[in-house]
């Protein structure tokens, strides 16, 4: 399981001309899924989502974490984090996980996001064709691999 956090003073995603997601200060979380993803990987991004220290404290200094802030948070699906580029000019997306395993995964990980944080999560539509618009804060952009411990 991959994701790119985005530290946003605004976001929304927009399906159809609708906007169907919108927060202020917090988190765009861009999630990719693989077939190999379990509850461990959800429960590791979880609890470095909720606890990572990137936002900034009275001192400006990024010292306090989405739980401190009591920040909002969109979940956006996207099968092309997981794009593989060794070959040729075309990504391929053959690690990205098919729906019927993909949705209960980006499902449970909602729910277990929302358990940590106390609140509501907003989501784009899985598979949908998504307009995401996001005013990145800093700009602060962190990429974790849940496979990739680093």
């Amino acid at each position: 399981m991959k994701i790119v956090i985005q530290r946003v003073s605004k976001a929304s995603v927009t399906i159809d001309e609708i906007k169907i997601a919108s927060i202020e200060n917090g988190l765009l979380i861009l999630l990719g899924i693989v077939n190999e993803d379990v509850q461990e990987d959800i429960n590791f991004l979880v609890r470095k989502i909720a606890n990572l220290r990137i936002f900034n404290d009275e001192n400006e200094v990024m010292n306090t974490s989405l739980l401190d802030i009591d920040g909002e948070v969109i979940v956006v699906s996207q099968f092309t984090l997981q794009a593989s580029t060794k070959k040729g000019n075309r990504p391929s997306y053959i690690k990205a996980a098919k729906p019927e395993i993909a949705i209960p995964l980006y499902e449970n990980f909602i729910e277990t996001l929302e358990i940590a944080l106390g609140k509501k999560v907003q989501t784009g539509k899985f598979s949908a064709d998504m307009k995401v618009e996001l005013l990145n804060d800093g700009p602060v952009t962190i990429i974790i691999d849940s496979k990739h411990k680093e």
